[in-house]
């Protein structure tokens, strides 16, 4: 009986504490939810001053911060922007540079042509001037130039020295004009007034001095007379008369044949006829 008493007990016991664990999670349960409507209804608790402070300094780092950020990209851009404008600056400056280069390139070009082109026309002017020079120097010499230089250039040596006037005795007229041009010794006489003493014209007295000359017995010096160009005749060797010419030394040469104007053996340079005309100088003086 007792027994029995301790398992009603035991059983009893049991259901209570199931009973009080149904009822604890019951109570549990409804504090729960109770607790949650008290939150829901609850207003929020303000948050410390210390907090708030905090929470206003961490704002005003935070858009420090991002100002700073802003800042700093506005700066990066503001440096791109002014690199970028420094790039186009040295590419515009390089190009000017070039540009420059380019021009100064140009401008020496244009020297060297300018100074190529001034050294041409001084040439040219140069040439011109020699050029009117010569021509000066010829028109000069072409007034300078007597009938007789242009008879030199026409005439041949056999033409000058085998001139015959018509009807005229060539060995008495050359023995005439020698007699009065050797009364004038060394001073000479003007060819002009000589052709005027003698009545022959300008033509054929220019051919007997250059005869004259060839043959050695006179010489012809060029002088300005009353502004043109003539010759004064002086005596070299004054022929003899047809009654000396028993004396003359041709006659009995032993040269004779080979004997001519232009040879090595040559009356101009015949030392035994020179003598011979001293000798008739002399005694024609005398008489």
């Amino acid at each position: 009986m007792a027994r029995k008493n301790s398992d009603l007990d035991d059983s009893s016991t049991g259901v209570i504490a199931d009973e009080i664990k149904v009822k604890l999670s019951r109570l549990k349960a409804q504090l729960k939810s109770s607790k949650r409507k008290k939150l829901a209804t609850v207003p929020k608790s303000i948050p410390k001053k210390s907090t708030v402070k905090k929470q206003a300094e961490v704002k005003k780092k935070a858009k420090k911060q991002a100002e700073a950020k802003k800042k700093a990209k506005k700066q990066a851009e503001v440096k791109k922007k002014a690199k970028k404008q420094a790039e186009v600056k040295k590419k515009e400056a390089k190009k000017q540079a070039e540009a420059k280069k380019k021009a100064k390139k140009q401008a020496e070009v244009k020297k060297k042509e300018a100074k190529k082109q001034a050294e041409a026309k001084k040439k040219e002017a140069k040439k011109q001037a020699e050029a009117e020079e010569q021509a000066k120097k010829r028109a000069e010499e072409e007034a300078q130039r007597t009938y007789e230089e242009e008879l030199e250039e026409q005439l041949t040596e056999e033409e000058i020295t085998d001139f015959q006037i018509h009807k005229t005795d060539m060995d008495k007229l050359i023995n005439h004009i020698c007699e009065i041009v050797a009364t004038y010794e060394n001073n000479g006489i003007h060819q002009s007034d000589l052709w005027k003493k003698l009545k022959l014209t300008s033509r054929d007295g220019s051919r007997l001095a250059l005869k004259l000359e060839r043959m050695g017995l006179i010489t012809r010096e060029k002088i300005l007379l009353k502004g043109r160009w003539t010759y004064k005749l002086i005596i070299v060797k004054s022929p003899v008369g047809t009654e000396s010419l028993e004396g003359a030394p041709c006659l009995v040469c032993p040269v004779e044949s080979k004997c001519s104007l232009d040879g090595d053996i040559s009356p101009k340079t015949c030392q035994f006829i020179e003598d011979w005309v001293l000798i008739e100088l002399k005694t024609k003086k005398s008489k």
